[in-house]
């Protein structure tokens, strides 16, 4: 159940995008009550007038009517009191003003409203090393729009590989490592993405009772719900283009494709950067509700005492009942992706009937480790390790329930900071 706060806080919260995560942000920050007042800026027209805009706030085809998730069957529109001159409505009681004119964000007048706080939820504009006057858009142009602090919906994407991450930019994951978000110093925060957010809660757990030393290697494939950067249709690529997979219908195929989940994890945990680490992605042709399948390989203690996936449940279970809790979810049910869908906090929600374990000796060829050794005399004896491969199975909302959850709590946990 989404939680209100006592009082809005006495700030006003912009966002910028009223796509699928934007339009979510909306309506997450509405039903806490989180800010006094909501300013969205998507810089342009919509529809015939206001009332266009206002039902496409209202309807939404994967979690249904704005009333309805407010109010369950009993709930009534809650859009009142449009003014199509100045471009205001009140939504559940909570004044919204909505900018049409200016899509670059150095353009947008957040300083005009008295807005100190700005999430980005575009995803057009990744790179926190463009500087604010760039005529294509720049993160940084909300900072020199009026803004103090901006959160982006997507991780970090530098384009020029030579540059690295600005001292005032970090990346992080609410309940994972966001006492790395330093107020003093960092105006640009990254709140990772979907993906990398449920995989963090997959991957804590294990780091802490194992640790990265036994760890070898560690891969996973995300089953991932169709995004707005697909297409309905098949259509020809632009110019230039890599993936021609990109273009093919969501309607009717399963699509691979990348996730840079992987990267953005050693930000958030630091010691993956020490694992071999391989992510890789599959769209498939449903709205929301996505799986993370993650496979380890940790040196076991033992081929008499293997870990047992008993043990790798236990400790989910433990996670998820204190540590992790809520964010972090432990079921023996046997779920499907709808089930999971508009899951409320839940980073990460643990199928324990389907985690695997699997132990085996691993025989290493003493000549590949013990190099040089034999001319100081030193016999090589053989080698061998026990291995264990687990196998997990992670669901997330991509959408509401999972990523749109964590990041109004990174957005209300920094907004806490400013005041």
């Amino acid at each position: 159940m989404i939680q209100q706060a006592s009082q809005p806080r006495p700030m006003k919260l912009g966002i910028n995008g009223l796509g699928r995560i934007g339009k979510l942000s909306l309506w997450t920050h509405v039903a806490r009550k989180s800010f006094s007042e909501i300013v969205v800026n998507i810089g342009r027209q919509v529809g015939r007038s206001l009332n266009d805009l206002a039902a496409a706030i209202e309807k939404d085809s994967t979690y249904g009517r704005l009333s309805n998730f407010l109010y369950g069957y009993k709930g009534t529109r809650v859009i009142e009191n449009l003014d199509e001159e100045k471009g205001t409505m009140t939504i559940d009681g909570v004044p919204v003003t909505i900018l049409r004119e200016s899509r670059n964000p150095k353009d947008i007048r957040w300083s005009d409203y008295d807005v100190k706080l700005v999430v980005d939820t575009t995803g057009v504009f990744r790179d926190p090393t463009v500087p604010a006057d760039d005529p294509k858009g720049s993160l940084r142009g909300h900072l020199e729009a009026g803004a103090s602090k901006v959160i982006l919906s997507a991780p970090f994407k530098i384009k020029d590989k030579s540059k690295s991450i600005p001292d005032d930019a970090v990346t992080t994951v609410m309940g994972i490592n966001e006492d790395d978000y330093i107020p003093e110093k960092h105006n640009l925060i990254s709140a990772a993405s979907c993906t990398t957010t449920c995989l963090a809660y997959m991957v804590k757990p294990l780091l802490d009772h194992f640790g990265a030393s036994r760890i070898l290697s560690a891969s996973m494939v995300t089953v991932h719900a169709a995004t707005s950067s697909q297409v309905v249709l098949d259509r020809l690529p632009k110019s230039g283009a890599k993936d021609l997979r990109k273009n093919r219908s969501i309607l009717n195929n399963i699509i691979l494709t990348t996730t840079g989940a992987a990267d953005a994890l050693g930000l958030v945990l630091p010691e993956m950067k020490k694992i071999g680490f391989i992510a890789e992605s599959v769209r498939i042709p449903t709205n929301t509700g996505s799986l993370i399948v993650l496979v380890l390989s940790i040196h076991d203690e033992s081929m008499e005492n293997p870990i047992k996936r008993d043990l790798i449940n236990s400790i989910y279970q433990k996670a998820a009942e204190t540590t992790l809790k809520p964010r972090l979810v432990y079921t023996e049910e046997q779920n499907v992706s709808s089930d999971i869908i508009g899951f409320p906090e839940a980073a990460a929600i643990i199928e324990g009937t389907e985690t695997h374990t699997r132990t085996a000796a691993i025989n290493i060829d003493p000549k590949m480790v013990c190099k040089g050794l034999d001319q100081s005399g030193v016999t090589c004896a053989s080698i061998t390790i026990p291995v264990t491969q687990v196998v997990i199975y992670g669901w997330y909302d991509n959408e509401l329930g999972s990523y749109t959850n964590l990041l109004a709590d990174r957005i209300c946990s920094i907004a806490d900071k400013m005041f």
